[in-house]
């Protein structure tokens, strides 16, 4: 086109921009863009929404933020596609911030924006931005929208409140194959198999299942140590549904097997995959070789791994783990040695807790938040009823050349429970707290929170990387399998 001497338009670009977007073709996409300038297109509205699009789908976020504050007069399908590379790229704190913003500036949201925004409260667990979205979008409109109250059904699960969203998609007119593989991965999530499965079998007679609903079906099983069930789903989903097996339902499967101390069968299917099994599939090896102590499928995995994910410190963290279980501390000095030599850092656990609309971050061992003395004080009052109780801490992957009064109160400092201890005396009494972890909870804080339900009689949830754990009266929803 250009050859023949024709100017490109605002018609022109998003074409192009898309086809670029398709094919993640970044330098042929800053390219167009220059062209753009150049001829003066870039600040118009559907030129910078393509160009926001294509720099969000190559993973360029700030690149589209850049073209995003160039144009002055912003339509609504602009702010959605601001709203969209952020929420699509990992950064949904900034899509509820852009969404605050786009309000202010008196646009009126669009399916797509609150779909968008209602997705990224997911992603944090922010329970009461969700429940303002909801609100906003009724009061918008939106009641009847299933799109709307779908992305409300993913919402609610991702936040803890399952039963909220199982009332909302029960209302829904119109249960699309997205609306049931929400709520089934919501209870999945949650740990409550029968539930899961139930809707499953519920779905079968009204929709077709896609790959999404059995990664849904098989996490349930996993999540509920329903073995002979998974295995029965994954073939039916090949036999019956014609659904060729993707890595997440290999995950599922090394996941199910390795809970259930079938490590040799996890890693024969891991040998007879026909994908190229990824980091998330050894991960699930080496998380169940943790379980049950396995040093040497332990080491096979974290091999694998670390061609994978070279800088990954979890990674060393669970087999280290596993050689403190073991007593095989010549294993650990070992990995820290590799660690340090190779640069790698352990990841910082942190856990964040929002009380009256404020989110409040805690690393392990923090002193710095302004109720340090109060959190501490209603941690060390928690210790000692949990001790009446019969609590007794477990230092076991602490390292060995650590004093035993340390290594207690290294565990016994851990974020989750900083940020458990503050919601205590932050909220009134009965209040549920939700926390939010960067890293799987270890096992004496999985332990000590059952005891601190019991004692406080408060409904505590925790999501961590891995699930939900609902703890209420001494129990959790796990079942002390994760």
């Amino acid at each position: 086109m250009l050859e023949y001497g024709l100017a490109p338009d605002n018609f022109t670009y998003p074409f192009v921009l898309k086809a670029c977007s398709a094919l993640s073709a970044i330098e042929e996409g800053r390219n167009i863009h220059e062209h753009a300038i150049r001829t003066g297109w870039e600040t118009d509205v559907f030129v910078g929404a393509a160009l926001i699009d294509m720099y969000a789908k190559c993973g360029c976020v700030e690149s589209a933020r850049k073209v995003f504050d160039k144009i002055e007069v912003r339509d609504t399908v602009l702010w959605n596609s601001m709203l969209a590379a952020y929420s699509q790229n990992g950064h949904p704190d900034e899509a509820l911030t852009l969404c605050s913003e786009m309000a202010l500036a008196g646009m009126r949201p669009t399916e797509a924006t609150l779909v968008t925004v209602i997705s990224a409260s997911a992603d944090i667990a922010a329970l009461p931005q969700g429940i303002e979205l909801h609100g906003f979008s009724w009061r918008h409109g939106f009641d009847s929208n299933d799109k709307v109250k779908t992305a409300l059904v993913d919402m609610y699960a991702k936040c803890g409140s399952v039963k909220v969203a199982r009332n909302l998609f029960e209302r829904l007119k119109e249960k699309r194959v997205v609306s049931w593989n929400a709520i089934i991965t919501g209870y999945a999530m949650h740990g409550h198999a029968t539930e899961a499965l139930d809707l499953f079998e519920e779905m079968k007679e009204k929709s077709l299942p896609d790959h999404i609903t059995f990664v849904g079906v098989l996490a349930a099983c996993s999540h509920g140590g329903l073995l002979d069930e998974g295995w029965i789903f994954f073939e039916s989903m090949v036999r019956d549904y014609h659904i060729d097996p993707t890595i997440q339902h290999f995950t599922c499967m090394v996941d199910l097997l390795g809970h259930c101390g079938r490590l040799d069968e996890a890693y024969n299917i891991i040998m007879q995959m026909r994908v190229m099994p990824d980091s998330g599939v050894w991960g699930a090896l080496l998380n169940s070789c943790k379980i049950h102590g396995n040093i040497e499928l332990g080491e096979v995995a974290l091999e694998k791994l670390i061609e994978l994910e070279p800088d990954d410190s979890g990674n060393y963290v669970i087999l280290s783990n596993i050689y403190a279980q073991a007593g095989k501390w010549e294993g650990v000095a070992r990995l820290r040695k590799l660690m340090i030599d190779k640069g790698i850092k352990k990841s910082i656990a942190c856990s964040w807790i929002e009380v009256k609309n404020k989110v409040h971050a805690f690393l392990s061992g923090d002193i710095s938040h302004p109720n340090s003395d109060a959190i501490y004080a209603e941690l060390k009052r928690l210790e000692g009823r949990m001790k009446e109780a019969g609590y007794v801490p477990n230092t076991g992957s602490v390292f060995h050349d650590v004093e035993d009064d340390e290594k207690t109160n290294m565990v016994c400092s851990h974020s989750e429970r900083l940020a458990i201890a503050f919601g205590l005396i932050c909220t009134p009494l009965g209040t549920r707290l939700l926390i939010t972890k960067n890293l799987r909870v270890c096992e004496d804080c999985h332990v000590a929170i059952k005891f601190i339900s019991k004692i406080t009689e408060r409904e505590i949830t925790v999501r961590d990387v891995n699930r939900y754990h609902h703890f209420e009266d001494g129990l959790c929803s796990c079942g002390d399998y994760w």
